[in-house]
């Protein structure tokens, strides 16, 4: 058995960085932007007021001033402004030559056109200078996972399309004489195919293109028959048939097919039958059926390996630091993922980690990550968790 670390080491020596496309920016939220942009305007463009309000050259409470023209967004006061005289603005409108400061509505008392300003005068000058959000050039720095506001700082850039790492292409075989999908009626030693729906769930999530094929059942040629549904695949992910019972063909046959295999079983829990290597131009994955072991595999491993293939930095999944709010017994010799609950005063596992348990496994927001070897924990000890 090899590290979890090492296991990620690996992975991400198979992982396929993938080609770029472009795509409009509509399109472009949760891509990951690979090549980095420049901004092609100012912006602001021209000093602009930061109130509704009335600009003038100088400010002071009791001074008295003519209205002589507006400026509101899209359409400028185009003459200059002298002493004694004052232009209604508005919020985001051009500031016209010779406004110094912009005076506030509320600060001011009008009669026709005519203001005067009052002794609840505040302090600044209220106008934006041109180009104090970005200048024109100001890099937008690839890669990264462009998130809304990211889009709209790009539209306001004035950057129509961007370079994306194509999506990958993910085969979800899930392996079992034991299952049928939801819906369908189980027979008396049957059970529901679950894994394979949260396991696309969690690509689709990460940016993938995640493609369930059919079920393959427990012999040679119905396996065969669904991997080579998968040939067009980047990542072919496996789930069950990957330990060493009679009916785990799933490391046999591969190989038999070409498999160039990384390594087989890692020491953690739940997750140990996790297997991995190089099926023809394909990466493969074969996880674990216990549906627990297979889902923190998934959050664990195949959430870094797709992050690397979209050219994101190759990092295990982020962890934190937090308080434990209960004790817990010594770990044996395998890091161990606990499902886990957070508080606002820390963080405790739940009783039952049993890696049949999807209903835990759906109660927690967290696994807390235990070190090999790592001796009994009492309340009030800092651990490391990773966020669900």
């Amino acid at each position: 058995m090899i590290s979890v670390s090492e296991a990620l080491d690996r992975l991400f020596a198979l992982a396929p960085v993938l080609p770029c496309e472009e795509v409009p920016l509509i399109r472009a939220a949760g891509r990951v932007m690979r090549a980095s942009v420049t901004a092609r305007r100012d912006q602001p463009p021209f000093p602009a007021s930061a109130m509704d309000g009335y600009g003038v050259a100088e400010a002071a409470p009791g001074m008295v001033f003519d209205v002589v023209g507006e400026s509101a967004a899209g359409a400028r006061f185009e003459g200059r402004v002298e002493a004694g005289q004052a232009v209604r603005i508005f919020t985001g409108a051009p500031v016209p030559a010779g406004v110094k400061t912009v005076v506030i509505q509320e600060d001011v008392d009008r009669s026709g056109d005519r203001i005067t300003i009052t002794d609840r005068l505040g302090k600044g000058d209220n106008i934006r200078p041109c180009g104090t959000d970005f200048r024109d050039g100001s890099r937008f720095e690839a890669p990264r996972l462009l998130r809304p506001r990211d889009v709209a700082l790009l539209a306001s850039m004035n950057v129509p399309r961007v370079q994306v790492a194509r999506r990958p292409r993910v085969a979800i075989i899930t392996t079992g004489d034991e299952l049928v999908m939801p819906g369908e009626a189980p027979g008396p030693d049957q059970i529901i195919a679950s894994n394979t729906f949260g396991l696309h769930a969690l690509l689709s999530q990460l940016g993938a293109e995640p493609r369930l094929l059919p079920i393959a059942r427990d012999n040679a040629d119905s396996l065969r028959t669904v991997l080579d549904l998968a040939d067009d695949a980047d990542l072919v992910v496996t789930i069950g048939g990957a330990s060493v019972g009679d009916h785990d063909i799933v490391a046999l046959l591969a190989e038999e097919m070409g498999l160039e295999r990384a390594f087989h079983k890692v020491a953690m829990r739940p997750g140990k039958p996790l297997m991995s290597g190089k099926l023809g131009r394909a990466m493969m994955i074969g996880l674990p059926g216990n549906p627990v072991s297979a889902m923190v595999c998934g959050y664990v491993f195949i959430a870094p390996v797709i992050n690397a293939m979209l050219g994101l930095p190759a990092a295990p999944a982020a962890r934190e630091q937090s308080v434990l709010t209960a004790p817990l017994d010594a770990n044996g010799p395998r890091e161990h993922y606990m499902r886990a609950r957070r508080t606002g005063a820390g963080v405790a596992a739940f009783e039952r980690q049993d890696s049949s348990l999807l209903s835990v496994l759906g109660e927690a927001d967290a696994l807390i990550v235990r070190p090999p070897n790592d001796p009994a924990r009492t309340a009030g000890d800092r651990v490391e968790i990773v966020s669900l």
